[in-house]
């Protein structure tokens, strides 16, 4: 095979690689925009698609957000691929934030009710019921939608003029190098 690794990397080591990038953050983000940059859909659809991910992202339940994310995009006529690129706004130094956030806000909603308590999730969490998680999973799914679609509006705001300017730069030069071409000039 062309591009494969002459080693395997081991499960621990793509485990690491996954909650801690191999360069740095800011390379691993710096990627993430240059792809949506480039994505070929109307800037309205990336905007949508990335806005939908971000969305995602907020909800509390680890594991169905790229899932979630083109399921949205799907049906809101976003970029699916954008989608999947917007989850990624939702990583290890990100979740703390959006937990904090969303429960915050979901407790709100609910009046307040929800009082802080300790609960013990470190013995038999997944034998038992999904009663010992609801009483934070509660707030959270609730919490969710209002932070989310906040941050799926700024989300778009930001997006779409960055599509936009990057797509009307690349025309541009398209334009100029055929023009170039068909002048004659290298």
């Amino acid at each position: 095979m062309l591009f494969r690794r002459r080693e395997a990397e081991s499960f621990l080591e793509r485990m690491r690689v996954h909650l801690w990038p191999r360069r740095s953050w800011s390379r691993s983000s710096r990627y993430v925009v240059h792809r949506l940059r480039r994505l070929s859909d109307s800037p309205h659809a990336v905007a949508l698609g990335f806005a939908a991910g971000a969305f995602s992202a907020l909800t509390p339940f680890l594991g169905t957000h790229m899932v979630m994310a083109a399921l949205i995009a799907w049906v809101i006529g976003g970029s699916i691929v954008a989608a999947i690129l917007g989850t990624f706004v939702g990583n290890p130094l990100t979740y703390p934030l959006f937990w904090y956030l969303t429960y915050e806000a979901g407790n709100l909603m609910l009046g307040g009710k929800v009082k802080a308590r300790h609960i013990d999730l470190s013995n038999g969490i997944f034998q038992s019921s999904l009663a010992k998680l609801w009483p934070i999973l509660k707030p959270m799914t609730l919490g969710c939608i209002p932070v989310g679609l906040a941050l799926a509006a700024l989300s778009y705001v930001l997006v779409k003029p960055m599509v936009e300017a990057y797509q009307h730069r690349r025309r541009r030069e398209l334009e100029l190098k055929s023009g170039r071409e068909a002048l004659g000039a290298p």
